[in-house]
């Protein structure tokens, strides 16, 4: 199989392989850090969990010269696992505001979510439209609380992750836009400033996991 020709589908592969290898990173160091709250810790680690494989599909996905059938199979698993991906983020923003015994509440109403998140990209097309409102619906609602969170000062670690869910939320417009391209030595498209804005975004949202864990 040969490497894809056009050059912003190769940096797009390279920074989704990044990202991926920095989300399988957290997973790690979620599992490995010492906490009291391990239910916490692993809701969060399988949320990294997902978004590291999702990414390492991108980068197949983008940076190989495949057939379109091939493609969209790759494109099936990796639309699952950002739908779970999004609905676990959820259910740790919940646990956050209201405790464990709500968010293992929310957990499985989640998870449905995120599976009929998959099943309607499977039956409508512009699957990247609903991908872009399922995750700006799922990112104001966790915004909003770790919002209220650093404004009452009621979570250790709450403004890095506002400032991660907040980035998160830039990354997914620029992506939606379409229009925002550079180049720094290589080319960038949307799909690469959506990563690269990811990848700072993961970055604060360990760091406020961290400070949370250990209050």
């Amino acid at each position: 199989m040969k490497f894809n020709e056009i050059p912003t589908e190769l940096t797009t592969a390279a920074t989704d392989l990044i990202l991926a290898v920095l989300a399988f990173g957290a997973v790690i160091y979620l599992l490995r850090l010492r906490s009291a709250d391990s239910w916490k810790a692993n809701l969060w680690a399988a949320t990294f969990a997902m978004l590291s494989f999702a990414s390492g599909l991108g980068a197949v996905a983008h940076g190989f010269d495949m057939t379109p059938a091939t493609n969209r199979l790759l494109w099936q698993p990796l639309n699952l696992a950002l739908g779970l991906t999004i609905a676990l983020f959820v259910v740790g923003a919940l646990y956050d505001r209201s405790g464990q015994r709500t968010a293992k509440r929310a957990l499985p109403i989640m998870i449905g979510v995120g599976v009929a998140f998959f099943a309607v990209t499977q039956i409508a097309s512009g699957s990247f439209l609903i991908f872009v409102i399922y995750e700006a619906i799922a990112m104001l609602i966790a915004l909003t609380i770790y919002l209220q969170l650093t404004i009452r000062r009621k979570l250790g670690g709450a403004a890095f992750m506002t400032a991660g869910v907040l980035l998160t939320l830039i990354a997914a417009a620029l992506q939606a836009s379409k229009a925002v391209t550079f180049t720094m030595v290589w080319q960038f498209d949307h799909n690469g400033v959506f990563h690269l804005a990811q990848m700072v975004g993961v970055l604060m949202l360990v760091a406020g996991l961290r400070r949370a864990l250990d209050t």
